[in-house]
């Protein structure tokens, strides 16, 4: 099968981030697994970090337009599968109403799965400005009552990306992410964490962190991954599909979605999207 990985980074800013997903998606996935990672439009931020547009609400749901676009472009390329590879997976529900393939988010997926390892889930970040937006997107998903807390990681985007580039500064870092996971799960008794935003999970994914304070650590990447495959197979297997039913699940029209593209004149917005 053929799964399309999508970032909210632009990948070529960040080669170091982007070979350390490849080589941990190529040991996640199964050998007949093709993945092929994608990140956002050259240009769409203004430096190398996006926290800078995304503490903003309006700018986030902009840039998710970028996803919309992707995923419509993975079904019309005939990938099987679609990985949103941010702990927000923007437009996710809206996305699966659009195409026909399984399409995964990374947090909805780890924080569902968290379900089956304890009791409540907490979760680290480093994107301070967006310390409002959590607790409101687990109330999306349905899971506020299983929600432990969340806490800072202690560290910056930057601090991660140096953590992937720079093997001499990685064990400080993730000592620094794990005493702040230890404190998480002190102050909230969280039985699982989720490790924020995809490039801090990876690295302690690196490390070989799967456990802090006795909670246990949900790999993000791998969750997602097998869980795409998973949804695959079960799309084969069964016929299982996403539900078509109400308000939030129906899907559009197909021409009149075409049609309103082309009004915003955004309808070659996935012919741009980059491979990695």
């Amino acid at each position: 099968m053929r799964i399309w990985h999508q970032s909210f980074t632009v990948l070529q800013d960040l080669p170091a981030y982007a070979d350390a997903l490849k080589l941990r998606i190529g040991e996640v996935v199964r050998p007949d697994t093709e993945v092929v990672l994608h990140g956002q439009i050259p240009g769409t931020y203004t430096s190398d970090y996006p926290g800078s547009d995304l503490a903003y609400g309006v700018l986030y749901w902009m840039h998710g337009l970028q996803w919309l676009a992707a995923a419509r472009e993975a079904q019309r390329q005939g990938f099987d599968a679609m990985v949103l590879a941010s702990i927000a997976g923007p437009m996710a529900r809206e996305i699966r109403t659009i195409v026909d393939i399984p399409v995964v988010g990374y947090g909805e997926a780890a924080f569902n799965l968290a379900g089956l390892y304890g009791r409540r889930a907490g979760m680290l970040f480093f994107i301070k400005e967006r310390l409002d937006f959590w607790p409101e997107q687990l109330r999306h998903w349905g899971l506020e009552n299983r929600f432990a807390g969340i806490e800072h990681a202690g560290v910056s985007f930057k601090d991660v990306l140096a953590g992937h580039m720079d093997p001499s500064r990685r064990d400080a870092v993730v000592a620094r992410i794990v005493e702040q996971g230890e404190k998480l799960v002190r102050e909230t008794g969280a039985d699982v964490i989720v490790p924020g935003e995809m490039p801090m999970n990876l690295l302690l994914s690196k490390a070989g962190v799967d456990r802090i304070g006795g909670a246990t650590v949900v790999d993000g990447l791998a969750v997602s991954f097998k869980m795409a495959e998973m949804m695959v197979d079960l799309r084969r297997l069964s016929g299982m599909r996403p539900s078509n039913h109400g308000y939030f699940h129906q899907s559009p029209d197909p021409r009149r979605f075409e049609q309103v593209l082309q009004f915003y004149g955004v309808s070659d917005l996935g012919a741009r999207i980059p491979e990695c």
